[in-house]
């Protein structure tokens, strides 16, 4: 046997044995789908404070002004100093949609689902990242305190989300995701 045999033989058995070397669009498409539909949601704090003219008090004030609208939320406003203090609680007769958290409250908005991956697969040092499409659906009656605080937002307009995969032995693992709502129920 020629000696270039012996050599290609352990090569060509290492090569199978580790499986695919690169991430396939349809493995990564695959795995990300089943983390969607997620539920988009409006998270209200109970105490919240700012300082007076930052970007933050703005939104402060444009989540006072869309819950005032709804009837749904009582808001307590009181100076401290250069900054001032928000309080939100809810009333008796908001509907059982809306979730006490630990500091808190959610409303849940929408949902988003997946749409596709892109074309592009990006090598990066510790993996691969994947940058996929998702589409807002399905608003609620919530769904307008999310638009008083994202006014550029649109049902059924798409947004890129990435998800940071690494190799793991044989296979492929999602280590990280941009997206920052949980799968809906």
């Amino acid at each position: 046997m020629p000696m270039s045999h012996l050599i290609a033989v352990p090569v060509l058995a290492a090569a199978l044995a580790c499986g695919p070397s690169q991430l396939s669009r349809r493995e990564a498409e695959n795995d990300i789908r089943k983390d969607y539909p997620v539920v988009v949601s409006v998270r209200v704090p109970e105490t919240a404070s700012a300082i007076k003219g930052s970007p933050e008090h703005a939104k402060l004030v444009g989540l006072q002004e869309a819950l005032a609208r709804t009837g749904w939320f009582t808001v307590a406003r009181a100076p401290e100093g250069d900054r001032e203090k928000f309080q939100f609680k809810v009333k008796p007769q908001a509907p059982r949609t809306i979730n006490s958290t630990a500091s808190g409250f959610e409303l849940p908005a929408a949902e988003a689902e997946f749409v596709r991956i892109l074309p592009r697969l990006e090598t990066t040092r510790e993996g691969v990242r994947v940058t996929y499409l998702i589409r807002l659906v399905h608003p609620t009656e919530h769904f307008p305190i999310f638009l008083a605080l994202h006014p550029g937002v649109r049902v059924g307009e798409t947004k890129e989300r990435h998800a940071s995969y690494r190799r793991e032995g044989r296979s492929w693992i999602m280590v990280d995701t941009d997206e920052s709502f949980k799968k809906a129920q």
